[in-house]
């Protein structure tokens, strides 16, 4: 999305702005791969009390970024090359095909080709693309358009330059959900589902080496899982936040759940079926546009991955082969870091790991 002039560097750090939580990877560049030279994460919400997502401001994120950096000791002064990520309602990306064109013309005729694919109005669009490959036999040109609005992108680097940070790179946080799988992952042939769990939306992603790209969110995660066991288990916000990591989608089975179950109890989806019906849906539609049924595993990544049972439920459900995903082929791993990994960093992983 935003790129700044590219310039050389040892040291990377990528840094993932979520609703709910803040994860900043700081990264040395290696001949073959990459270090981990530390991380943070950090809510950005008080610890054990419910909130409301309308009442959030963005003025909660620069503080705690500045925090996360001295606990890192990064000098923002001394950071060479940052990524960071946008996403929502007002990011878009989709994968087109068009006719064969100069570079000097396609820049201008993909911006009026992206108004008919992407809800964004013309005026307010920031667009970026990557030509993904040229087919011989037609000499069309697969392309992957990335946009979002001015306003959007305006925001999130507004919050970083308050916190004293100026990225040489604003990705989108499907594209950067795929690059930290596609750069950590022993993948062969066929598709690919991502998963990233985050605290109110899930971003999808269907991805192989030669499958055509998809992503969509999701519009639910970690804070709904939570208030369903609220509303199941007549707790507080707090408690169920312990009993979501403690137990995922099982039940304690010291004290088992109360069955007072009301007529809302009965016609409310659990998080978990609303999840995977969206996730049918878009096998289904994938299937459809792409032509490609060849689903290989779908991968979880994100706070919520870590649920007990979630991996097993989505399996069942969707007949895919499920697991929880860690980032961690290309990132060599210091002792200190070796029972540390977590699913909730892919996202930030692949920023710190894009290049360009």
């Amino acid at each position: 999305m935003k790129k700044n002039k590219p310039v050389r560097f040892k040291e990377t750090v990528g840094i993932d702005v979520g609703t709910h939580s803040i994860k900043i990877v700081h990264l040395k560049k290696l001949h073959d791969g990459f270090k981990l030279l530390n991380y943070e994460v950090r809510p950005t919400v008080p610890q054990g009390v419910e909130y409301v997502l309308s009442d959030l401001r963005d003025e909660r994120f620069a503080p705690v970024i500045v925090e996360m950096l001295k606990t890192l000791r990064i000098s923002p002064k001394s950071i060479k090359h940052l990524v960071s990520s946008i996403g929502g309602d007002n990011t878009s990306i989709k994968q087109i095909k068009t006719i064969f064109l100069p570079e000097d013309e396609l820049e201008s005729a993909l911006f009026f080709e992206a108004k008919k694919h992407i809800p964004i109005s013309g005026s307010d669009m920031v667009l970026d693309y990557q030509v993904l490959s040229v087919e011989e036999k037609t000499n069309n040109m697969n392309i992957l358009l990335a946009a979002t609005s001015k306003n959007v992108l305006n925001q999130h680097t507004q919050i970083l330059a308050t916190a004293g940070l100026n990225p040489n790179l604003v990705d989108i946080d499907s594209l950067a959900v795929a690059n930290s799988f596609a750069l950590n992952a022993f993948v062969e042939d066929g598709v690919y589902v991502l998963l990233n769990l985050g605290a109110h939306r899930t971003n999808m992603v269907i991805w192989g080496p030669d499958a055509k790209f998809f992503a969509r969110d999701i519009p639910y995660g970690g804070y709904n899982f939570t208030r369903d066991i609220m509303r199941k288990r007549q707790m507080e916000w707090e408690d169920a936040e312990k009993y979501k990591f403690e137990f995922g989608l099982g039940d304690d089975p010291n004290n088992p759940a109360v069955q007072t179950i009301s007529m809302l109890d009965i016609s409310e989806k659990s998080t978990e079926d609303a999840i995977v019906e969206e996730l049918r849906r878009s096998l289904r539609f994938y299937v459809k546009e792409a032509g490609n049924s060849d689903f290989r595993k779908v991968y979880l990544m994100g706070g919520s991955a870590k649920l007990k049972g979630l991996p097993e439920f989505i399996q069942d459900k969707v007949n895919v082969p499920t697991e929880v995903f860690m980032p961690f082929i290309n990132v060599e791993m210091p002792e200190k870091f070796q029972d540390k990994k977590d699913p909730q960093l892919a996202l930030a992983i692949g920023l710190a790991m894009r290049m360009e």
